[in-house]
């Protein structure tokens, strides 16, 4: 495809592409994405208490683990409330997020998993204090059991530079 052919590319399997006035540049070899995956890993955030990572870079993204209410320090939870246990929450990923060089501005998805829904009020009340303007794209679950029997787990997924 001659409107891929770029003077800085060897062949035709290496190509530039323009997306709504972006540029993101896709190095292919033998027909192969080329992406380089960093594992993302603080003691400022709970260790993982099962086979993942706390979070992994692939190229500019971040992708960061569910995290709990889980006191790095003491590897105790801190469910005193439910305010106490989310505010927790967003200070382990704020942790994972600042270990990435990124911030919660930085954020453009988040999932947010609950033992109960009658717990979103509460839970959006300081989820939200911890962002600045252009929120991320969201959605809100109750699910019957989060690991460690707590009531909040989040994910987030950000852009970090390098």
């Amino acid at each position: 495809m001659d409107c891929f052919k770029s003077p800085g590319f060897k062949n035709a399997s290496q190509a530039l592409l323009i997306l709504q006035h972006k540029f993101i540049l896709l190095l292919f070899k033998n027909n192969h994405l080329i992406m380089r995956k960093n594992i993302i890993n603080t003691p400022n955030a709970p260790a993982p208490i099962g086979p993942y990572s706390q979070a992994v870079q692939a190229g500019d993204w971040l992708f960061i683990s569910g995290q709990v209410a889980i006191i790095p320090s003491t590897g105790e939870l801190n469910i005193n409330s439910i305010q106490e246990e989310t505010k927790q929450v967003m200070e382990n990923l704020k942790a994972i997020l600042t270990e990435a060089n990124a911030t919660f501005d930085s954020v453009v998805k988040s999932t947010i998993f609950l033992s109960d829904m009658g717990l979103f009020a509460r839970v959006n009340e300081i989820y939200g204090t911890y962002f600045t303007g252009d929120y991320p794209a969201r959605e809100t679950l109750a699910v019957k059991t989060l690991p460690k029997n707590v009531n909040v787990e989040i994910s987030m997924i950000a852009i970090a530079s390098k």
